[in-house]
C-alpha cells in the first residue's frame, strides 16, 4: 500500500517537473534557466521537505504540502491523466496553486531561504509560479 503511494507520488512529481520544462521551453527564458529547469525536481523537493519539516512555520503551510502531496498520490485526478497535455495540466495547477498560497503564508525570502538550489534555478521556479521578483 504504502509502496503504491510513494509511487504514485514520485510519478506525479515527475509528470510536474516535465510539465514545467514545457511551460519554459514555451516561454524560451533567458539564458542557463532552461539547463537549471532539469535540477527543478531535486530542489522542488527539498524545498517541499524543508518547508514540512520547518517548525517555525504556520501549521497551515505544513497542511497545504501534505494536501499536495496528497492530491499528488491519489490514483484519479480533476482532469484524467490519459488526455494528452492536458491531463496533467490539473497537477501542474495544483502545485503552483500550493506554492503561491505557501509564499503568501511564509513570504517570498522565507522560500528563498529555504531553496537549496542555485539562483538560477529559483528564478525558474519563481517566473513558472509566477511569484513576484
Amino acid at each position: 500500500m504504502w509502496r503504491e503511494v510513494v509511487v504514485a507520488v514520485v510519478a506525479g512529481l515527475f509528470v510536474t517537473w516535465l510539465a514545467v520544462v514545457a511551460a519554459l521551453l514555451v516561454v524560451r527564458p533567458r539564458g542557463s534557466l532552461l539547463k537549471e529547469s532539469v535540477r527543478l525536481l531535486p530542489d522542488l523537493l527539498r524545498l517541499l521537505r524543508d518547508l514540512a519539516a520547518d517548525r517555525s512555520q504556520p501549521r497551515s503551510v505544513r497542511v497545504r504540502l501534505a494536501l499536495l502531496l496528497g492530491y499528488l498520490a491519489l490514483p484519479f485526478d480533476l482532469v484524467p491523466d490519459f488526455l494528452p497535455v492536458i491531463g496533467y495540466a490539473d497537477d501542474v495547477v495544483v502545485v503552483v496553486w500550493t506554492l503561491r498560497s505557501v509564499v503568501r503564508v511564509v513570504g517570498l525570502s522565507e522560500l528563498r531561504r529555504h531553496w537549496r538550489g542555485t539562483d538560477d534555478g529559483f528564478e525558474a521556479l519563481r517566473k513558472v509560479a509566477g511569484l513576484p521578483g
